[in-house]
C-alpha cells in the first residue's frame, strides 16, 4: 500500500507569494480568502504572515520590507534566508493565475483541517466518560460544520453588516407582499409575524384539547403549499400521535370530510370519495416528512434534521410536543424545569444552525384551570425555564367555548401572540375552529 501523503501544494504557495511580489495589489483579494495557517510549508507561512502584516499596516510589500520585518523578529533564517525569498521574487509569476493558486492552497488546507478535526474526534471516542449519544452528536455537528464552512467565522465589521442590512432592506422594499419569512397561510398571522423567520424558535402553547396539533398541521401544510412554489420542505416530529393520525387530520381539513368518517371508513357518496381521493393526491405531492418516534431525543431530532437538510433541503420544522422529547445527559437529579430548559435552548440553537424556523408545541400548566380568567399568559408555560427566554415568538390558543358552554363565540378561537421579537403582539387574532375537520380558519371581519 502506498504511503499516505499529507494534502499540500507547495508549488502553489510559492507561486502565490511570487504574485504578491509582482503586484502587491493582489493582497486585497488574497487576504480575504486565505490565512497564514492555510500554508503548509513553515517558510511560506511565515513569509505570507509578514506580507499580511505589511498589507494591514498599508506599507509596501517587496523583498526589502519583508526581509526587514523578518530580521527584526529574528525569523529570517526560519524562512530560508534572503536567498530563498529573493529567488521567489526573481521568478516572474503571472498574477492572471492568482485565483487558481488560491483555490489549490485552500483545497489542501480544507483537507488537512478535516483530517485533523476528525482525527481528534476519533480519539475522543475512546473516552469511557463520554456518553455515546453526545459523542455521535458531536461528530455529526463537526461534519455538518465542515460541510458549511472552511474555517471559524471571524468577527463581522459594522461595514459588512451594514452592507447586508442595505441589501436586505432593498430586497424587502421590492417585495410583492408583506411576508418576509415563510408564508403561514393566514393573513392575520403573517401581518403580525411577517411570516416565520429563519433561525427563529416559535412556541405554540395551549391546554389539552385546544387544537394545538390541528393548528400545527394546518401551518405545516400551508408552509409546504405556499412557499418556494409549493416545493418547501417541512419536517414534522410527532411524539404523541402516529403519522397516519396526523395525515388523517390534514385530509379532513383539506377535503372538508369529517375526521371520524375518515378514521372509520364511513365516507359516503361519490362526491365525498372524489374529494377524499383528490386531497390524498394533493397532499401526497407536498414535501412533508414525518417522524413519529415516541422516544425521540433532542440529539436524534437534530441529527435527522441535519440529514434531511443535507439530502433533500429543509425549510420548516414542527415538533409536537416539547415536553415529550426524551431528556438526555441532564443527570438523575435534574429537575423537569432544567431538562425542558436544556431542550428549549437546544431547539433554538438548532433553528439557528439549520437556518430554518422551528415550531415547537408546548403544554400549559394547570394554573390556567385554577383561576377565574382562563386566558393563558406567559407564566402558564409548563416547566417554562428558558422557554420564554429562548423563543422568538410565543403564541397561545384560547377557545372560550371550552370553558363556557353558554358563550356567544361558538367554534371561536383566538391566537394570542404574547411575544414577538421581530414584530408586534396581539391579544387574540380571531379564528374559527372546527374540530370535526381539524381545521382553523381566519374569522372574516
Amino acid at each position: 500500500m502506498a504511503e499516505l501523503q499529507i494534502p499540500k501544494n507547495i508549488e502553489a504557495e510559492i507561486a502565490l507569494i511570487g504574485c504578491v511580489f509582482v503586484d502587491e495589489n493582489v493582497m486585497a483579494q488574497v487576504s480575504d480568502e486565505l490565512l497564514p495557517e492555510d500554508f503548509y510549508d513553515s517558510k511560506n507561512k511565515l513569509i505570507f504572515k509578514t506580507m499580511l502584516q505589511l498589507y494591514k499596516e498599508k506599507k509596501n510589500i517587496d523583498v526589502a520590507t519583508v526581509v526587514s520585518v523578518l530580521q527584526n523578529k529574528q525569523l529570517l533564517e526560519q524562512c530560508g534566508g534572503y536567498d530563498y525569498i529573493s529567488s521567489i521574487a526573481e521568478y516572474s509569476y503571472s498574477t492572471y493565475n492568482i485565483d487558481s493558486y488560491i483555490a489549490l492552497i485552500a483545497e489542501a488546507a480544507i483537507k488537512r483541517s478535516t483530517i485533523d478535526r476528525l482525527s481528534k474526534l476519533s480519539q475522543e471516542g475512546y473516552d469511557i466518560k463520554l456518553n455515546a449519544f453526545e459523542y455521535v452528536d458531536r461528530v455529526e455537528k463537526e461534519v455538518f460544520e465542515l460541510s458549511k464552512r472552511r474555517r471559524v467565522d471571524a468577527f463581522k465589521t459594522i461595514a459588512e453588516v451594514s452592507k447586508n442590512v442595505l441589501a436586505n432592506t432593498s430586497n424587502n422594499a421590492n417585495r410583492k407582499n408583506d411576508v418576509l419569512g415563510l408564508d403561514t397561510g393566514y393573513n392575520s398571522l403573517n401581518k403580525y409575524t411577517q411570516g416565520f423567520q429563519n433561525g427563529s424558535l416559535i412556541i405554540l402553547a395551549a391546554r389539552p384539547s385546544m387544537g394545538k396539533s390541528a393548528f400545527a398541521m394546518n401551518l405545516a401544510v400551508n408552509v409546504a403549499q405556499r412557499n418556494k412554489g409549493g416545493e418547501a420542505k417541512v419536517a414534522i416530529f410527532s411524539l404523541e400521535m402516529a403519522a397516519e393520525q396526523l395525515v388523517e387530520r390534514m385530509i379532513a381539513c383539506d377535503s372538508n370530510i369529517r375526521l371520524n368518517q375518515i378514521r372509520n371508513g364511513t365516507i359516503k357518496g361519490r362526491d365525498e370519495w372524489i374529494h377524499f381521493n383528490s386531497s390524498c393526491a394533493k397532499l401526497g405531492s407536498l414535501n412533508l416528512f414525518f417522524d413519529d418516534s415516541s422516544d425521540s431525543t433532542i440529539s436524534s431530532i437534530r441529527a435527522k434534521c441535519r440529514k434531511l437538510a443535507s439530502e433533500q433541503g429543509l425549510d420548516f420544522v414542527v415538533i409536537d410536543y416539547l415536553q415529550l422529547i426524551e431528556s438526555e445527559n441532564t443527570g438523575s437529579r435534574a429537575t423537569q424545569q432544567e431538562k425542558i430548559s436544556k431542550i428549549s435552548r437546544s431547539l433554538k440553537l438548532m433553528a439557528r444552525e439549520l437556518e430554518v424556523p422551528v415550531l415547537a408545541l408546548s403544554q400549559l400548566s394547570r394554573a390556567v384551570e385554577q383561576r377565574d380568567k382562563k386566558r393563558p399568559m406567559m407564566a402558564d408555560l409548563r416547566d417554562s425555564g428558558s422557554i420564554e427566554q429562548d423563543a422568538d415568538i410565543v403564541m397561545f390558543i384560547y377557545r372560550d367555548e371550552y370553558y363556557n358552554q353558554e358563550t356567544g363565540k361558538k367554534n371561536g378561537a383566538e391566537i394570542i401572540i404574547s411575544k414577538n421579537r421581530s414584530g408586534s403582539t396581539h391579544d387574540g387574532l380571531p379564528f374559527i375552529f372546527q374540530g370535526e375537520f381539524a381545521q382553523f380558519r381566519e374569522e372574516k371581519e
